[in-house]
């Protein structure tokens, strides 16, 4: 079993006992346990579909059979169904809720990313929406997933991914120059470093030291722009990657990517979910 299988497996059987307790008394008490039923989940609004693979272990974990109906990423309409389980009624209604939830998350945060890539993308086509470490407590790999589906870009997925020197980072450093000199004087060569700064001359001396990716942290688009020409001006625009960075949103995305940046990180694509509404519904 691949590692992102053996996580998955792990989280869903903890997101189960969470759920179930010692059992689903109500349906216990009602349903026999011989009874086989077939459901369809079934997606209310226009969303982008995520979490399926991550859905449907919840019900084979309880014994039952899926089907996938559409692809995890896919666009879909109003009344769209797109998973069906078949097996023992019982079974399919202890796992609905803990199903319907990673569907729901997932799919609210595909949804919003696929949106605000769309917007940024007709002003920019070739900027990456990314998202941040923002996300729900144990919930970091389907938050993540469920951005890459809808086309974003996942970031650092854990702090041992690459470096980034951070404002806190840098008060104890001193200097963006001498925080980047520590840090390649230890890292591999393996790894990206990448510098948040909040002005035009931390910018500059993040380029000068070399860096991979400059963040600019809460700048509004008119300074990030300055910034990117004096970045230009002492050529070291092409040497780097620029990343825009904090208070960016839905509303105002379009105009922090005319700003030529080529990555936007938002940390409200995981931090402000909006679930998508689906529901199961027993079919036969």
């Amino acid at each position: 079993m691949a590692g992102h299988e053996i996580l998955i497996d792990e989280k869903v059987r903890m997101f189960l006992s969470e759920d179930l307790g010692f059992g689903d008394i109500t349906t216990d008490f009602i349903i026999d346990e011989d009874v086989q039923v077939v459901a369809r989940v079934v997606c209310k609004e226009r969303a982008v579909i995520a979490g399926l693979k991550e859905a449907s272990k919840v019900f084979t974990i309880l014994g039952c059979t899926v089907k996938l109906l559409v692809k995890d990423g896919s666009i879909v309409k109003p009344g769209t169904p797109v998973l069906q389980v078949n097996g023992f009624c019982g079974a399919i209604l202890k796992g609905e809720r803990t199903a319907l939830n990673i569907l729901m998350r997932m799919s609210g945060i595909a949804t919003v990313t696929q949106s605000v890539l769309s917007k940024a993308r007709k002003v920019n086509p070739s900027v990456r929406i990314a998202c941040t470490r923002k996300t729900a407590p144990g919930l970091r790999y389907f938050d993540k997933k469920a951005v890459e589906l809808g086309g974003g870009d996942t970031h650092r997925l854990r702090l041992d991914d690459c470096i980034l020197i951070k404002d806190n980072h840098l008060r104890i450093a001193g200097s963006v120059k001498d925080a980047v000199k520590k840090v390649k004087e230890k890292v591999s060569f393996t790894k990206k470093i990448e510098v948040e700064v909040e002005n035009i001359d931390q910018a500059i001396e993040a380029a000068e030291a070399e860096v991979d990716i400059i963040m600019l942290d809460n700048m509004t688009t008119q300074e990030i722009l300055v910034a990117r020409q004096e970045l230009d001006k002492k050529e070291l625009q092409k040497r780097v990657l620029v990343e825009a960075s904090g208070g960016i949103n839905q509303k105002n995305v379009s105009e922090y990517a005319k700003t030529g940046v080529d990555i936007i990180s938002m940390g409200s694509l995981t931090h402000s979910v909006k679930s998508i509404n689906l529901n199961l519904e027993i079919v036969t």
